[in-house]
């Protein structure tokens, strides 16, 4: 049974985007891993901004500084 689990950023991402990757991961374990699509489990969980790191920042403070930079330019 597998159990795919997929994290974005909370940012607008629509009912029918989800049903597409959802649609999109299961097909792709079926495919490639001859999985069952009724024993496929797939969670999607959107994280806040503030809750989200990369290069020891939070990335709601790095598009910050990226709009900062590209009004300035």
């Amino acid at each position: 049974m597998p159990y795919i689990k997929i994290e974005v950023t909370r940012e607008g991402v629509t009912r029918a985007q989800k049903q597409a990757l959802i649609a999109g991961v299961t097909r792709l374990m079926t495919e490639v891993l001859d999985k069952d699509p009724h024993l496929t489990h797939v969670v999607i969980q959107e994280v806040e901004l503030d809750d989200w790191g990369y290069a020891g920042e939070q990335v709601s403070v790095l598009r910050e500084k990226g709009i900062a930079a590209q009004r300035k330019q």
